[in-house]
C-alpha cells in the first residue's frame, strides 16, 4: 500500500487528470475550493471520502440520514449523474415486508431502471439509517451497460469502534488499478 500520510487533495487531483477520471477544468475548479486545505495530509479514509468531492464517487452514510423513505431516491439520482444520465431512474420507493426496526425489519428497495422494475432486499434497523449493501446494490443499477467504467466499493485504512460511509467510485479496471497503486484504495469483492 501506498504511504497514505503524504495523499492531499492535490495529489488526489493530480492522478484522477492524469488517469482520465477528470478534466483539467474540473481539477482545478475542485482545489480552487479546496485551497485553504487542499495540501493537507489526509487520512486513507478522508482520501476516499474527497473521490466525491471530484464527482467520481458517491457515499453512501453510514451516519443517520433524514429518511430511508426519501435517501435512497436521491443517492440514486447522484449516482445517476456521476454515471454521466445515460441511465434512468423512476419510481424509487420502499415496501415494508416483515419485522419491525427493534429486530430488523426487512423491506424490499424498487425503482425502475430504464422502465424495468428493479428490486433488492434491504434490513433495516431504523428509520434514519441506510442498509449499506442494499444501498451499493442499487447504486450499481445507475451505471449504463455499455458504460466501460462500473461502480466499485472503496475499501481504505480503518480504526476499531469507527463507522464509515460506503465510498462508491466509478472507475474502469485500469483506473481501479492506477487508484491502487496511487492512493492505496482497494475494491474488495469487486471483479470483472
Amino acid at each position: 500500500m501506498s504511504n497514505t500520510s503524504s495523499i492531499t487533495y492535490t495529489r488526489i487531483g493530480a492522478v484522477l487528470h492524469e488517469i482520465g477520471m477528470v478534466s483539467e477544468e474540473k481539477m482545478h475548479s475542485v482545489l480552487e475550493g479546496a485551497v485553504n486545505y487542499a495540501n493537507d495530509s489526509l487520512e486513507h479514509y478522508s482520501a476516499a471520502s474527497a473521490l466525491e468531492a471530484f464527482g467520481v464517487a458517491v457515499s453512501v452514510h453510514a451516519d443517520d440520514i433524514d429518511s430511508i423513505y426519501d435517501g435512497y431516491e436521491s443517492l440514486l439520482r447522484e449516482a445517476a449523474e456521476v454515471a454521466g444520465g445515460k441511465v434512468t431512474i423512476t419510481n424509487v420507493r420502499l415496501i415494508e415486508v416483515e419485522g419491525d426496526y427493534e429486530g430488523g425489519r426487512f423491506d424490499r428497495l424498487e425503482f425502475e431502471r430504464n422502465g424495468k422494475l428493479v428490486s433488492i432486499d434491504a434490513e433495516h434497523f431504523a428509520e434514519d439509517y441506510y442498509d449499506h449493501e442494499a444501498a451499493c446494490e442499487a447504486i450499481y443499477e445507475t451505471a449504463h451497460d455499455d458504460d466501460p467504467r462500473s461502480w466499485r466499493c472503496v475499501d481504505f485504512e480503518r480504526k476499531p469502534n469507527r463507522g464509515y460511509d460506503s465510498i462508491m467510485v466509478l472507475a474502469t479496471r485500469e483506473q481501479a488499478d492506477a487508484l491502487h497503486e496511487h492512493l492505496g484504495f482497494t475494491f474488495p469483492g469487486n471483479s470483472e
